[in-house]
């Protein structure tokens, strides 16, 4: 729509009808090549975006929907503190940041806490950058499970944070089984001698073992793309989540070379 607006409107500025007319049939071929991308950044909108508010919104609300998920099954254990401190250090936040990651961990397990309205304000400011609405369902699903397993409560949390960032049960279904490959990848020492590892590495890229070289390569780039540290610091990611990334890149990284050096021989 803007195309054609604006279009129009120098078009007929320049060359009046003549002008409006061709303006209108560039901005039609704007809108259709371009048009949507612009419009799901919120069109002029979101040029006028503060960068640090939108990466404080997307710091506190991780913390604060972990400290939900804690919380859900009615009692915040010591697995889930060590969890929440534990990612703080991971991320190597200076102690003021992690103070203000305890502050929004503990406003998540509120029960007042407006879970439906801070992921609809998160989804709302990230809303066409869904690499990052990924990573922020994948950190909370690692909160999830961080005693091994997965409650209904817990699981019942989930799908509504994945609904409302706007992925499908089944999205949700295929992040869970893929979180768990790769903690079972990570924990293994020599992964190129174990089978176990192995098949783990495929999930990772959420791939069958029967698949082609190329469907492997085309998954792997695309895991990557997704999760590319700089990709997603361009797209909004807060800095001090970089670290997170890189892991993330790291893993899928390893499980690529497993899978290659076990094709070859």
């Amino acid at each position: 729509m803007w195309g054609k607006i604006l279009g129009g409107l120098f078009g007929a500025a320049i060359a009046k009808i003549p002008g409006l007319v061709i303006g209108i049939a560039v901005g039609h071929w704007f809108d259709r090549s371009m048009g949507k991308s612009f419009e799901s950044a919120g069109g002029f909108a979101g040029l006028g975006r503060n960068d640090a508010e939108q990466q404080g919104l997307f710091t506190f609300s991780t913390f604060a929907v972990m400290g939900h998920l804690a919380k859900a099954d009615g009692i915040v254990t010591q697995a889930h503190i060590d969890r929440a401190l534990g990612f703080m250090q991971q991320l190597g936040l200076t102690a003021a940041q992690q103070k203000e990651a305890q502050y929004a961990f503990r406003e998540g397990k509120s029960a007042e806490f407006p879970l439906v309205a801070q992921l609809q304000k998160l989804r709302q400011v990230y809303r066409w950058r869904p690499d990052l609405l990924q990573l922020f369902l994948e950190i909370q699903i690692s909160m999830a499970y961080v005693d091994g397993r997965l409650s209904q409560v817990e699981l019942a949390l989930l799908q509504q944070v994945a609904k409302q960032l706007g992925f499908s049960e089944l999205r949700l279904q295929i992040l869970c089984g893929r979180f768990e490959a790769e903690a079972r990848f990570a924990s293994r020492q020599q992964a190129q001698a174990d089978n176990n590892a192995l098949a783990d590495a495929y999930q990772v890229l959420g791939l069958e073992h029967t698949c082609s070289d190329t469907e492997l390569k085309k998954a792997y780039k695309k895991q990557m793309a997704q999760h590319h540290p700089d990709k997603l610091i361009s797209q909004g990611l807060p800095a001090e989540m970089m670290e997170l990334a890189k892991q993330k890149s790291q893993q899928i990284q390893a499980a690529y070379e497993l899978i290659k050096q076990q094709r070859v021989r």
